[in-house]
């Protein structure tokens, strides 16, 4: 049920934001997997058993994105997850992206309480997504409030799925509105 064309990484390595040079770079990356629509151009009423299927797909996505900003999972501050349905498809294809996405980036980073913050989209090929991420440990950490940009030049093709993870290395370069800050996380319940 899963075929997938192609997966592209991405790291960027913010060194600063028009402040001072940071101590040490804040790695954004992600990873796109562009994924063939089983469902574009009809309407299918049960579409959960390619949620099922797709757990490993999110697993070896969360692997390579991890590999790619250096492999530890102790250094991972915040994450989110997004998907973009090419033009066949409907809105409800992406949410397929909720459990295989999120729960492969929680096991994976061990203590990762918060909920994974997700967009959803139909867009044409080439079109941008803006994955919104927040802190793993703690949704209200006003510091981690960012997004990470995935786009794929070919994808997603109008029977395609484009499904994303994101994950940082920290906050905003330089965040100073206040907030609830990482290191004051107390209730460790996932939201403060």
């Amino acid at each position: 049920m899963i075929e997938v064309r192609k997966i592209v990484v991405t790291v960027e390595e913010v060194r600063h934001d028009g402040g001072p040079v940071l101590d040490q770079p804040i790695l954004k990356g992600a990873v796109a997997c562009l994924v063939k629509n089983p469902f574009a151009g009809r309407y299918e009423p049960e579409i959960t058993p390619m949620m099922e299927a797709m757990k490993p797909l999110g697993v070896e996505c969360a692997r390579k994105l991890l590999d790619a900003l250096g492999g530890d999972p102790g250094r991972i501050e915040a994450y989110g997850k997004g998907s973009l349905v090419g033009a066949a498809g409907e809105l409800e294809h992406g949410a397929l992206w909720h459990v295989p996405g999120g729960y492969a980036m929680r096991e994976l980073l061990g203590q990762a309480l918060a909920i994974v913050p997700s967009m959803t989209k139909v867009g044409p090929m080439g079109a941008s997504l803006d994955v919104p991420i927040h802190h793993k440990d703690a949704a209200y950490v006003r510091s981690h409030f960012d997004g990470v940009t995935v786009a794929v030049a070919d994808g997603p093709r109008a029977d395609e799925i484009l499904f994303a993870l994101a994950m940082t290395t920290g906050g905003r370069p330089h965040a100073r509105v206040g907030g609830l800050t990482k290191d004051a996380i107390a209730k460790w319940d996932g939201q403060r």
